[in-house]
């Protein structure tokens, strides 16, 4: 069960396919889609505008999405956000990558299947293109991506679907153990695309 906070009568919304992890905030005008994964210490603020993230999004470890009064901050269908980035009031389009640590303000949109690398500051208003790599304080646009950079933005999204799926079914609240045990497992997820060859 996903602890989250009515205000102004406006309760949040989360689908049952979706993961939300007990220790992120949902408040009020929130809508998480079926398939996204919302990660620990994540803040989703919808106390002025709505927010929403679409089917198989992730907004990973400590991000906050927060807006202005009557507009939407929005992820997209299979966005995906890295861990402590911050979305304020802004669109990030369908299969779009938000870095690391990256800050995307008030109005700005960027473009479906584009990449702002980690560390990035994009500005109130800017509009990114498609597939576009976007970096820098401030942000600008370095070039378009590869269609193999696209695909690694794309599995590393599907990682985070079966996240979801792998968080609901196996993690648990447990005591931690005091020492390591003997052929302590591993987490196998299969073969690394990044190191695999072919």
């Amino acid at each position: 069960m996903v602890k989250v906070y009515a205000i102004n009568g406006v309760t949040p919304v989360v689908h049952p396919t979706a993961y939300v992890h007990p220790s992120a905030v949902l408040i009020g005008d929130v809508i998480v889609g079926a398939r996204c994964y919302v990660g620990p210490l994540a803040s989703m603020r919808g106390d002025f505008g709505r927010l929403i993230l679409e089917e198989g999004a992730n907004l990973q470890d400590t991000c906050v999405m927060h807006g202005f009064p009557g507009e939407d901050t929005v992820v997209e269908a299979d966005g995906h956000i890295g861990h402590g980035a911050v979305l304020h009031g802004c669109r990030i389009k369908r299969n779009a990558m938000v870095g690391m640590n990256a800050v995307v303000m008030d109005r700005a949109v960027v473009g479906e299947e584009s990449i702002v690398a980690a560390m990035s500051f994009v500005k109130a208003g800017m509009v990114i293109p498609p597939r576009s790599m976007v970096m820098g304080m401030p942000a600008r646009i370095m070039r378009e991506l590869t269609e193999q950079e696209v695909n690694w933005k794309s599995f590393g999204t599907r990682q985070y679907h079966d996240l979801a799926v792998r968080s609901m079914d196996t993690m648990r609240e447990v005591e931690a153990l005091t020492e390591v045990e003997p052929n302590r497992a591993r987490i196998d997820l299969g073969p690394d695309p990044h190191t695999h060859k072919e």
